[in-house]
């Protein structure tokens, strides 16, 4: 499970890599949690006359924990955070997104947990090596309240995990290209058969590092960029 990542890129490095317009500005977030509002990038083709065209990039915040469009009460649903790729056509809570609500999470790093045979799991950072962006693979979902109000929601998309992150984790959150991303976020024209290949294909072995961090970063209370201190030693903590 996908359960934190960083977004420390400069807004203008950010809408750069995503092709987006001007992004208002952002601090940097080194440990973005479950529940938290999150910067997410979809296909909006309410503008775009010509179908042949790729749809306009936007942005939007959502809380990061996906709620199905037929939830009644999300109190009655389990926070959705995370969604295996393999299974997600298949399942009613995202379907429908798949089809027609797939967007980009832009990220600068994950955090990824290997059990050490302790009570206590070791967190691990992980970025590109070549510093980039990276655009993880999403659904969103506009929750409709009872009082007419209205929550969007996205969760992120993981596959099983390929050498050398499976030694720490089973499964990973998925990078899409920057040539995968149009057809990615062209929900008009591309159906989830279409880019099934965009979410087995794995990430090419050398393009991340990991670093073994101290635990703070297990504490979503602690939001600076002490989180991603490398651990010093195998019994270094916080």
């Amino acid at each position: 499970m996908t359960k934190r990542f960083a977004l420390t890129h400069a807004p203008h490095d950010v809408a750069d890599a995503l092709r987006l317009g001007a992004l208002d500005p952002f601090p940097p977030r080194y440990n973005i949690a479950p529940t938290q509002p999150v910067l997410l990038v979809f296909g909006d083709r309410s503008r775009v006359y010509d179908r042949a065209e790729p749809p306009v990039r936007r942005a939007m915040l959502a809380r990061w924990g996906f709620i199905p469009g037929w939830a009644k009460d999300p109190a009655d649903v389990p926070l959705l955070v995370n969604a295996r790729c393999e299974t997600a056509g298949e399942r009613p809570a995202f379907r429908g997104a798949l089809r027609h609500r797939r967007c980009l999470l832009p990220a600068s790093a994950f955090y990824l947990w290997r059990e050490a045979g302790t009570p206590r799991s070791t967190p691990f950072l992980v970025r590109p090596r070549d510093g980039r962006v990276l655009a993880l693979a999403g659904l969103f979902e506009t929750f409709m309240a009872a009082d007419g109000s209205e929550i969007d929601t996205v969760l992120i998309l993981t596959r099983e995990a390929s050498r050398p992150l499976a030694s720490i984790a089973d499964r990973v959150p998925i990078a899409v290209s920057s040539g995968d991303q149009e057809r990615w976020l062209d929900c008009g024209t591309a159906e989830p058969g279409d880019v099934a290949d965009i979410l087995a294909r794995p990430a090419p072995t050398e393009a991340f590092e990991t670093v073994r961090l101290t635990s703070l970063v297990n504490d979503p209370a602690h939001m600076g960029p002490e989180v991603q201190r490398p651990a010093e030693a195998p019994g270094d903590e916080a």
